[in-house]
């Protein structure tokens, strides 16, 4: 007997979709729970933190490890724009490059896709070392105190262009691409009008991953930027958690501090906390952006029989 539209061949039993069901919420509340309760504890009061230790549920709340960061909130709004720039820019140009570069070595007819394939494997085998590195940004480019040093380093992974590489070989009938060139279409109009509206998986996917890459990154900002004015929002996180580890443990320094008649109190163990909920805050908007377009691009790229 074939199987009714209420009752699918392929239907679970329901004791099998509850434990599913049970088993993702476990699973969501184990990713959920810490970052509740780095919110807690960033708007805990300092005292209580260090007499009671972390707790969802703090017998005495406090803003000031908020108040304490953005007390400099020129700087803080400044670095966060930076970030921003750099997370948009820097992930759109990488996923225009990475595609072209990837979209031709998929193509059986291109001449000279094996010398470039192995040209961009060969990069994931051997590079040429910190030194050389830094020397080609800074004296061959001119990027020192450059917003642009914080995108073209990151801009292409091999990674991702032999991922897309792939995806473009298993994925894109060749057929479809015959068609169009039979009705006259050029390679560019192929590619952005065919390739790309099949492709929105795969380019999803490294675009989130991209993101998260340009967003978290602090070392460019250390190596190559020395003005305050162009780093990044997590290297003005790093620099603060630091300048706070020496001054609280360096009593020299506190001792100075004191002698010129300032004060020595801030909440060390809240701000570190403070510092994550305002380090991640917008990035967690990524992922239902992106999840949108995952979606999408299953539906369009899907074979219909």
């Amino acid at each position: 007997m074939a199987p009714s539209a209420s009752n699918p061949k392929n239907k679970l039993s329901r004791p099998a979709a509850l434990a599913i069901h049970l088993f993702f919420a476990m699973y969501s509340l184990l990713c959920i729970i810490p970052v509740l309760l780095i919110v807690m504890v960033s708007i805990s009061d300092e005292a209580t933190v260090v007499r009671e230790g972390y707790q969802f549920f703090p017998s005495a709340f406090s803003v000031d490890a908020y108040a304490f960061l953005f007390e400099d909130a020129r700087q803080i709004v400044r670095s966060y724009g930076i970030s921003i720039f750099v997370t948009v820019t820097g992930t759109l140009l990488s996923l225009i490059i990475m595609a072209l570069y990837a979209y031709p070595i998929s193509r059986s007819d291109f001449p000279h896709a094996k010398p470039f394939t192995f040209f961009v494997f060969f990069t994931m085998l051997f590079g040429g070392g910190l030194v050389p590195w830094y020397l080609v940004y800074v004296q061959m480019l001119g990027l020192k105190d450059n917003i642009w040093s914080l995108i073209l380093p990151l801009m292409i992974s091999a990674f991702f262009v032999l991922i897309m590489r792939t995806f473009f070989i298993t994925t894109i009938p060749t057929a479809v691409l015959e068609s169009a060139k039979i009705d006259g279409a050029g390679e560019l109009v192929i590619f952005a009008r065919i390739v790309l509206p099949l492709s929105l998986p795969v380019l999803a996917t490294v675009a989130l991953f991209q993101t998260l890459t340009y967003w978290n990154d602090w070392f460019l900002s250390l190596v190559f930027i020395t003005k305050d004015a162009n780093i990044t929002v997590q290297y003005l996180m790093y620099k603060t958690m630091l300048n706070i580890q020496f001054l609280a443990n360096n009593s020299t320094a506190a001792a100075a501090i004191a002698a010129a008649g300032g004060t020595f109190k801030f909440p060390s163990e809240t701000v570190r906390m403070a510092m994550v909920i305002v380090g991640i805050g917008p990035i967690i908007f990524a992922y239902p952006f992106f999840q949108k377009y995952f979606v999408k691009g299953l539906t369009v790229g899907a074979v219909k029989g």
